[in-house]
Formats: structure tokens, sequence, C-alpha cells
């Protein structure tokens, strides 16, 4: 056990990381790795106090999530070299896990997450209940059907990792300083912070939280409310079991789904750990009301036995020979939970240089991979790939203290569920943060849940089997889509789209600022277009809808999940540049209603005087007007391609504007319709979407959004340079449009792409969005594939739960939108609907 002398040793630093468990440490190593100098770890007490100490270090390549799997394979093969480069032992099993399946649905669950693996290089394979018995020789294979094997898991000694990269950060030259409590932070109208210690102040250029539970206390010292919570985590040790000890090679992990517990060896014993349903659980209230006990380092709770029972008979029926072994020791100790029990890993909205690595429910297995993402974004000024689920500005001030424990709950008793598509979870429902329209819409509709908000997914009608119905096949939501999606082609169709992120934009710079985030012109005044913000290596960070309302005021629009996450980049962009803009964000005040369909105008021309013909109202313009005497600012445009306007108005005229709308559109046969409508009409369109088509992993040339790239205006946007090398080099990859011959299964995203070479059938890229294109009676993908298979005619395959279906590129988009077949027309050809 090392000792550490408390001082500061200096008064100024670059970065200044506040907690030293795993994360925290990890992040301090890579940080002075990558040759930063001044980095100055401060932790309250000594290293690995808190969550870290008593975790049960289980690692493992799988996540359902896809840029995740990245963080566990960095963390995997550090970790498996970290004793090399630093001396230190770090006590690394990798006898590999298994997940097993017991239920039909559970066997589903693990095709679906193979086709998500194929295209990504960790090894995972699903494998038969022979091989799983040949692997873990003491289960009961009764109700075993497959497993999903991933050779390369284990476990490591939580101590002996964090002390390792803790001897790395020094060597590297970080300053690690315990124990130093820091009790006041202070942001200089610089931008950079005062630090305060019972030791003394340090000046640092930008801080860390990584304080794990602790990590509310820190964020409360600048005014921030961080949604965590801590759950009472406990885990087993038995004393040796003969059966165990007899074995010539250590078991690999398995993780009981059903029985929603993890089981592995502990020496010749064994280490097992449930996670316990959402009213047995319990979370650790009193220290988020009244911050965590001082003094509290490396203490355990009581432990409960009889909280666990039933998960303890579940592992004694799957693995008989625990029924005989004595349980010499129980943990019961504090895990941080976020509502979502994904961490909050990046720069936070609202205050400058405060970089947040907390709420991390799996920090062992995180901890490697994080610190490296958190230290490439620190210091190259862009994430280094996409992980917006992980974003700390995806949740705002609608994330009570209740919701944060409502779904601590909800996540800690669903970690072993099912994981469907399209998942929806309920605990905490609605927030605060409700639409105008939701008291009227919401026993008419299935809704979804969108930062905050709730959204309807699609709508109800008499004999339709309602409610939230999971499945990774069509399932009851199917044929009513189709209804929505044939009520916007041929009537016209109502959507409620308030959840958008909007700010407006205005000030002597404002032109000038825009012109240097967008990659695209900047709109005339009363017109509108589509831009895209890119990262200085020329990836795709957000995409907003701008619109030039008076000279120089704008109003920018953006999707729900990214509403704080581009403000920050906006507001980072204004500080850094020196602009004189004021932005203020309106997401909560403003109701957007859209109206789409053939008879668009025609209903909305009854309400107003204003002239809404085409030659009037033109595609892409926007203009303040009355509809039934409320103020609305219309754009005319629709992400269903179809005519349409998107209303904004204030919250509070939501309702009386909807109800003047469908009176209006009676004769018309208006109707309401949900996202999943939407995402139809936009697919089949062949429209992008951020967070699939493009993100930090795409360029907008192969994700085919040149037309929105203007690389001849005259300002130096940011990304400008990057992308002419990128146009210079050409393309790697390009996106293309797909069918696919499917039955009862639909694509989602994410599905391994297969093609047929002369020597085998192999993985060559990825699909990043699909679904039933009710149009075209068939599936309908956009994927990622190289250049020389990117040509029209390619036929490929696309996998779904297990199996290759055929699939062809085909000319984009499927529909013309309806711009373009007015534009033919005029012309006098015939476009194809």
């Amino acid at each position: 056990k090392e000792t550490s002398s408390p001082s500061l040793g200096k008064d100024r630093a670059d970065t200044v990381i506040i907690g030293g468990g795993c994360v925290g440490v990890s992040l301090a190593y890579h940080l002075a790795k990558a040759g930063l100098k001044d980095v100055v770890l401060l932790e309250k007490s000594e290293l690995t106090a808190g969550s870290t100490w008593h975790a049960a270090g289980l690692t493992t390549y799988f996540h359902p999530g896809i840029n995740l799997k990245k963080i566990h394979a960095y963390s995997i093969k550090l970790y498996a070299k970290l004793e090399e480069e630093t001396g230190q032992p770090v006590g690394f099993h990798q006898p590999g896990s298994i997940r097993i399946a017991s239920t039909p649905t559970r066997v589903d669950e693990f095709k679906y997450q193979m086709t998500r693996a194929g295209w990504h290089p960790t090894e995972q394979y699903l494998i038969t209940p022979e091989k799983v018995q040949e692997l873990f020789p003491l289960l009961n294979m009764d109700k075993v059907l497959a497993g999903l094997y991933n050779p390369g898991d284990g476990h490591i000694d939580p101590y002996s990792l964090t002390m390792a990269l803790a001897a790395g950060a020094r060597k590297y030259g970080a300053q690690l300083n315990y124990p130093v409590q820091v009790t006041n932070l202070n942001s200089r109208s610089d931008g950079t912070w005062e630090v305060e210690t019972p030791l003394g102040t340090i000046q640092a250029k930008r801080i860390v939280n990584t304080a794990g539970f602790w990590a509310r206390d820190i964020g409360k010292m600048i005014g921030l409310q961080h949604p965590l919570i801590p759950v009472h985590h406990q885990y087993v040790v038995t004393s040796t079991v003969p059966e165990v000890k007899a074995l010539k090679t250590e078991l690999p992990v398995i993780r009981d789904l059903e029985g929603s517990y993890y089981l592995r060896q502990e020496r010749d014993g064994l280490l097992f750990g449930p996670y316990e349903s959402e009213e047995k659980m319990k979370l650790q209230e009193s220290w988020v009301t009244n911050g965590v006990p001082p003094g509290f380092g490396k203490e355990l709770f009581e432990s409960d036995l009889d909280r666990i029972m039933e998960h303890i008979e579940a592992a004694m029926e799957m693995v008989p020979v625990l029924r005989k072994a004595d349980i010499v020791n129980t943990i019961a100790g504090p895990i941080t939970y976020s509502p979502d029990i994904l961490p909050m890993v990046g720069p936070h909205q609202g205050v400058r240089n405060y970089w947040v690595a907390i709420g991390f429910g799996y920090g062992i297995i995180h901890a490697g991979g994080m610190g490296k993402y958190l230290s490439d974004w620190i210091l190259e000024g862009e994430p280094p790939f996409d992980l917006i689920e992980v974003d700390p500005n995806r949740y705002g001030k609608w994330t009570t203290t209740e919701y944060t424990a409502a779904k601590a709950r909800e996540s800690y008793g669903f970690n072993n569920i099912v994981g469907y598509p399209k998942e929806e979870r309920f605990a905490g429902r609605p927030t605060e943060r409700t639409t105008g329209l939701y008291d009227l819409m919401k026993s008419k509709c299935s809704m979804g849940f969108h930062a905050g908000w709730e959204q309807p997914h699609w709508f109800y009608k008499p004999g339709d089997e309602t409610g939230y119905k999971p499945s990774f096949r069509r399932t009851n939501w199917f044929d009513p889509v189709g209804r929505e999606y044939k009520q916007v082609m041929e009537k016209v169709g109502v959507i409620d789209l308030s959840p958008f992120g909007k700010f407006k934009v205005k000030g002597t710079d404002s032109v000038k600022l825009l012109d240097h985030l967008f990659a695209n012109v900047v709109p005339k005044v009363g017109s509108t277009n589509i831009s895209h913000m890119l990262t200085p290596r020329g990836k795709v960070y957000a995409e907003l809808t701008v619109s030039q309302l008076y000279p120089g005021e704008f109003m920018l629009v953006t999707g729900s999940g990214s509403e704080l996450h581009d403000l920050r980049w906006i507001e980072e962009k204004v500080t850094r540049g020196g602009y004189k803009v004021e932005i203020e964000n309106m997401t909560d005040e403003m109701g957007v209603l859209s109206v789409a369909g053939p008879y668009a105008r025609q209903v909305l021309q009854k309400l107003t005087n204003e002239d809404l013909s085409d030659a009037s109202f033109k595609f892409l313009q926007c203009r303040h007007l009355k509809l039934s005497n409320i103020a609305v600012t219309a754009i005319r445009i629709s992400y269903t391609g179809e005519l349409g306007w998107e209303l904004y108005h204030r919250k509070e005229d939501s309702v009386p504007l909807y109800s003047a709308i469908m009176e209006a559109g009676q004769k018309e046969g208006i109707d309401d319709f949900g996202t999943y409508a939407l995402n139809a009409l936009r697919l089949e369109k062949g429209f992008r979407a951020w967070g699939a088509e493009m993100n930090c992993d795409t360029n907008p040339l192969e994700a085919g959004l040149e037309y929105f790239v203007k690389l001849n205006k005259a300002a130096d946007f940011t990304g400008k340079q990057a992308l002419k090398q990128i146009k210079e080099k050409g393309l790697k990859r390009q996106l293309v449009y797909l069918t696919l011959e499917t039955d009862n299964v639909d694509p989602e995203g994410n599905e391994s792409v297969w093609h047929n070479g002369k020597a085998r059938t192999i993985v060559i890229g990825n699909t990043t969005s699909g679904c039933f294109s009710y149009g075209a009676q068939q599936s309908l993908a956009f994927a990622y594939v190289p250049m020389e298979l990117s040509k029209v005619g390619q036929k490929l395959e696309v996998e779904l739960l297990g199996k290759n279906y055929p699939a062809t590129i085909i000319q984009e988009p499927l529909v013309l939108t309806e711009p373009t077949r007015m534009r033919l027309q005029r012309k006098g050809e015939s476009p194809k609907i």
C-alpha cells in the first residue's frame, strides 16, 4: 500500500482532475502520456476510495451500444499491457464470459446483438448449449438454449488496476495529490478556474469532475445539480468449492439474464452479484438530499441477504455446486447511477472549461476507454468518435431528484432485461417537460420519450391493439403507422414537433458567427436552409435548420436529443471568437406543429388572409403570420418531404392552434400522425438523420451532404480545410440506399452488411437506419459500404436476427419530394411518387 503526503506541489495547472477513483486516475494517465504538462489530480482521502475499491471488477467486450463497444475494447487491450508498461501487477484474468439465454426471446436478442457485432473487430459468438457446457461444466443445462460468448472477457482487481494507472500517470509527469479536499470552485472571467483546498488554491485552465458519488457535491459548488444517485450493490464471495478447485482452467464469467446476476470464479470459490428488482433494490437517497457523510471513504453498507434471496436461489439452480458453498464475505457498497445507467462524459453546457466523467455504473470496464476518449477530446478540441449517448448535456433542468431516483431504480432493476429495438422505459414519466398538447394527446397514442419530452409515436384507432408491445419483429404499431403514412401522402396530417431544440441568435456579429459555424451559406432574410456544424477534422457535429427572420436575427432548430449538445458547441465558438451576439434558448417556451400532405395549403389557407400559394410562399421561405388570430412563425419545410409547414408559436397557444387546424381540415379528412410514420416518410425521400447517417464518425461528403456544404464560400468555416483534404484524397466509403427482401422483420440501423465475394461472404459495412417502406411495400435502409461496392444495382446482404436477407443498392430517393415533383411537373415531366 502506498502512502502520500498531502501537498499541492504547484499553484497553477493546465488540468485539475477532482477524484482519484479508476476513472480520474485513468484520465490523468492518458493526458500525461499524450504529453500534456501540468496535470494535477486531487483526491480527498486515498486513491480508489468510494466505489472503485469494492467493485467486482468485471471486464467485457459486450455492450449493446455501438460505440461503447470501442470503449470496452480499448480498456481490455490497455489492461492487458499495463503491467508490462508500469511494472505494477493488475490481477487481470481473461477466461471469457457467457451470457445465457433460457427463453426464445433471449435467443432473438442474442441474434439481434450478433448482427451489431459483425462490423466490429471484437470477438463475439452465438454458441450452442453443448459449447456452453464445455466451457462451464458446472452448469445445470435444463434451461440453457444458447450462449453469447466473448472469449476476451474476464475480471481485474480494481485496486491494482488503479495503482498501475497511477504509476503510469506519475511516470509521464502527472501529479496525484492526496489527501487533498476540494472545498470550493471559482470560475474567473477569462474562463479559468480557482480550485480551493485547505492547502491553498490552484489556478487551472480546466477542471474535470471525476468524483464518483461525491460528483454531486462538486457540481453544487458551481450551481449544477448532476442527476446522480448512489445505489446499494451487493455481491457474495464463497469459500473453496471442491468442484471449482478441481478444474484445470478458470471458469468463464457467466451472466444468467433471467436470474439477473453475474457469477465468476474467485480463487477456488465463486463470486456472485445480483441486480434486484426495482421494488427490492435500495437507493441511498439521504446522500442526494444531505450530501455524502463527511469522512466516508472505504466504508460499506450493511448487507441484506433477504433482499437477494430469489437471485441466490436462481443461481443455486443454475450452478448446483453453489448449494453446498459457504458464504465467507458479503460486500454491499455504493455505486453511482445516472437515470439511464450510462455515464456522463464530456464538457458541460453553461459552464466554461468544466468537464465531467461521472455516473459510472460500470467504472472498471469504462475507465480505460473513457480516460482515452476524454483525453483525446481535451487535446484535439473534438471527440475522437461519436458518443452522444454519454453526453452530460442529455439531461437538463427537467431532470429532478425524484426523476433521477425513479429512473435509477428502474435502470438497476432492468439491468438484465431484454433489450428491444425502439425500447421505452416508463418510470419517472412524464417529467415536468410536457408539450402544450400532451394532455390532449396522452390517451390517444403511444408516447415516446425524447430528452424529457413525451412525443406521439403512433395513434390509436378503434380495433387497434393499443399500448407498448416491444418486439424484434413487426408488432402492434406496424399497420397503424402504415395508415398514418397514407394519411400524409394522400390527405393531410398534423404532428407535434415541440421537442425540437430552438435557439434565437441576434446581434451585430450574428451573420459573421453563423458563416463561421456552418458549412452552408447564411440564408437571406425570410429564408431557411439546412446547415451543418462540422468539427475541425471535418466530421458532422450537428445538423440544424437555420432561418433569418429579420436582418441579423436568426432561429436555429435542432433535434430534441441534441439541444444542449449543440448549444454548448455554439456558445464555445462565441466565447472563443469574441462574437457580439445574444443567444436565447427558446426550447421550452415554444411549441411546434407541423402540417403536411397534399391538402396542407388548403387547410391552412382557411385560417389566414396571407397568400400561401406556391408563387407567394415558396419552399424554404419563412414568415410571421396569424392563423386563426394566433401569431406563428411559419416555415415552408417538412421532414415528410411532402407539401408542409412547420408552425412555431408560444407553447400556451398549442391547444387553440391545434384545435383551429383540426377544425379547418374536417372536409379534407385531416388526422394526427406520429414520429414512426415521419421516419418512414423521411427514409423514402432519402433524407438523412443526424445521429444515424451522420455524426462525429462521418464526414458530410461520404454521407451524401455535398449539396449543403459550400466549400467555395468566402468564410473559413470550421472543418473547411479538413474537408478540402478529404475531397482531394478521395472517399473510402459511401452512404448507399438499399431495398431489402425480408419477411416479418425490418432493418433498424447498425446491422451488418455482407457481400458475397469471390473467396467468401464477408461483412463490408453497416446500415445506419431502416424501416418498412409503405409506398414500395418492402424494407428500406441506408448503409455505409466501400466505394467499390457502392454502385446502383450492386447486390449485397443485410443480416437481421441471424439471417442474411438479399439487398440491392437503388437510385435514391424511392419517392421524390413534393417540391421536386412540382418542378418536374412545371417542366412537363411526369414525376415518380
